[in-house]
């Protein structure tokens, strides 16, 4: 029998100047694209580029996409809660930051 320390940790280095699209989105955070899309209308999730006949997201919004499906799954939140829950705690973040700043 092996332990889980005779296996070594694997993944990849992401950096959140990369530019995603819809599909790669959907791959990464394992759902269909549509539920991309859905993010994007209920204002989860914000488009950098909408020019072009493709959505591309920054590297950044990989990391709220999966903290928004973490959300939905573990609080049973619906679209337009998982959106207040992040803004919320993108607000709770600012301001501790600034609370941080002015000690």
């Amino acid at each position: 029998m092996t332990s889980p320390e005779d296996h070594p940790l694997t993944g990849a280095i992401f950096e959140e100047a990369a530019v995603l699209t819809v599909k790669d989105l959907s791959r990464m955070c394992a759902v269909e694209e549509r539920h991309i899309v859905e993010f994007v209308e209920e204002g989860v999730l914000n488009v950098v580029e909408i020019n072009t006949a493709e959505w591309h997201f920054t590297g950044a919004a990989l990391r709220r996409a999966r903290l928004a499906l973490r959300l939905e799954r573990d609080l049973e939140l619906n679209l337009a809660g998982v959106a207040l829950a992040l803004q919320l705690m993108e607000e709770l973040d600012y301001l501790r930051s600034e609370l941080k700043a002015r000690r």
